[in-house]
């Protein structure tokens, strides 16, 4: 496996921590929240740009895009 893949990995590993502690789910739940609007796929694809930016930026950011794909947390 490559640095890349396991920095992106370790990277959604983090962004799920805090996304979950933001919203009070267990990291499970917002996982799956996640995945359903397709927020890995904006992770990754954006990866580039998104571990540039704070944690709390990131995190809004997720959870903007989730939002924008039918999403309900805010």
């Amino acid at each position: 496996m490559s640095q890349l893949t396991i920095d992106k990995i370790e990277y959604l590993i983090m962004v799920v921590k805090l996304f979950a502690a933001k919203y009070q789910l267990t990291p499970v739940q917002a996982y799956r929240y996640i995945s359903r609007y397709d927020g890995v796929g904006f992770i990754e694809r954006n990866y580039g740009i998104m571990h540039t930016l704070s944690f709390q930026e990131m995190v809004q950011g997720v959870s903007d895009y989730c939002k924008r794909q039918g999403g309900q947390l805010s």
